[in-house]
């Protein structure tokens, strides 16, 4: 797994999804035959003076190109059943395996093709008299430069908070927002209105009103295979999703007061002693949703602007318990370098919690928060002299209001 380097500052502006590509992304629109196309009028071997009957269709017409990595490879036959299919890519003619039907009507490859890569497909046919059809046909798939992904929050089956938004960051800048959002389908048990909001030209976060009902199921249905969302650019997936949601847990950030009440389901569970940020470098106010759960992890000053030496700085490379709150680096963690629990503010703006070097100690707040929480719970701070933090900055679009939310919807 790849190390990350998380910081004690909260002023970081790139933005970081958990993601997950997860999964597997996939495909764009394939190249489609017509029936008066060449793939419909297979080549056939006669017997005595009468051709085969069976047609075969490839997805892909010979010699295209941007052809679809789902489906450009796909082979359908009719008045006939398929004998054999061949599929290799030209570069090193690495076979690609596929599954036929039962009925011997079609045949797919088993995974995704890859893209900017050309193929030679041969399919075998016969028909109902025994008489033999053969197409073949030369591909090439679509481009990194003329595709978009989205990668999203999130596993699928993973069991989530509450408050997770399914988040859908692309690669590419969409500007056909609202073909692409139509393409997107979030739907939960619960009944509850589900909608877009664009942050940008490459955000796409879906929420209902309030938070997601206890116990519900989530699913993101992306069909985005073929989906134009820009002149040079097409979509290349077709994933579905779905996640659990867990119990709910909304923990509340008192700063004045320095402690923190753990709600779960609505009754009390524990209220900790806290240190937020000082009156310096305070905490931001509002919802914020966990994204990342760390037992340990470095928090180096030079990566938001406070250095590693001096009054401000540091470099700690063993923070216990840390679960980020916000891309610009505001977390909750565990402290064992010395803060005025329960008295006082100290911190560079993350909330900070009592707790032993090396995350061993499964007795103190730090570990026991840790181990009550989960990716999408929400941490709400109050009563900090900051400002709201920004929707945008890590999974927070809580903080709007439901019409300023549904005004950044394209549908």
């Amino acid at each position: 797994m790849e190390k990350r380097v998380t910081t004690l500052g909260k002023h970081r502006k790139a933005m970081s999804a958990t993601a997950v590509l997860l999964g597997g992304v996939m495909t764009l629109g394939a190249c489609s035959m017509s029936d008066g196309d060449a793939a419909g009028k297979a080549k056939s071997e006669t017997h005595g003076k009468k051709s085969s009957e069976a047609r075969i269709r490839i997805a892909s017409k010979d010699g295209s190109e941007g052809a679809s990595i789902n489906t450009g490879g796909n082979v359908v036959v009719t008045k006939g059943k398929l004998t054999d299919v061949k599929l290799i890519s030209v570069e090193g003619g690495t076979a690609v395996e596929g599954t036929m039907s039962g009925d011997g009507k079609t045949w797919k490859p088993n995974d995704q093709l890859e893209r900017a890569t050309q193929y030679k497909i041969t399919a075998k046919a016969k028909d109902g008299g025994g008489r033999k059809a053969v197409e073949n046909s030369s591909f090439t798939t679509v481009s990194p430069d003329n595709s978009f992904i989205g990668t999203y929050t999130g596993e699928d089956g993973q069991s989530v908070g509450v408050g997770m938004p399914v988040s859908i960051n692309f690669d590419k800048a969409i500007t056909n927002k609202k073909a692409v959002q139509a393409a997107i389908k979030v739907n939960s048990t619960s009944g509850q209105e589900v909608v877009g909001h664009w942050f940008d030209d490459t955000r796409l976060d879906f929420r209902p009103q309030e938070y997601w009902k206890p116990g519900s199921k989530v699913s993101l249905d992306l069909k985005l295979d073929g989906v134009k969302g820009g002149p040079n650019s097409t979509g290349v997936q077709n994933k579905k999703v779905t996640y659990n949601i867990g119990r709910s847990q909304v923990s509340t950030v008192d700063v004045k007061n320095h402690k923190m009440t753990v709600v779960r389901d609505g009754k009390e569970l524990k209220t900790i002693p806290i240190s937020a940020g000082s009156e310096k470098n305070p905490t931001y106010n509002g919802k914020m949703v966990i994204s990342e759960k760390h037992k340990e992890t470095r928090m180096d000053g030079d990566t938001v602007g406070f250095g590693r030496k001096g009054a401000e700085g540091y470099d700690i490379k063993d923070v216990p318990h840390a679960m980020r709150l916000s891309t610009s680096g505001t977390f909750i963690h565990g402290n064992y370098w010395g803060a005025p629990f329960g008295s006082g503010n100290t911190s560079h703006g993350c909330v900070g919690l009592k707790d032993a070097r090396g995350a061993s100690d499964g007795g103190t707040d730090g570990a026991w928060f840790y181990s009550n929480s989960m990716i999408g719970d929400v941490v709400e701070v109050t009563g900090s002299p900051d400002k709201t933090v920004q929707p945008d900055n890590g999974l927070n679009g809580w903080n709007m209001s439901w019409a300023e939310w549904k005004a950044g919807s394209a549908i």
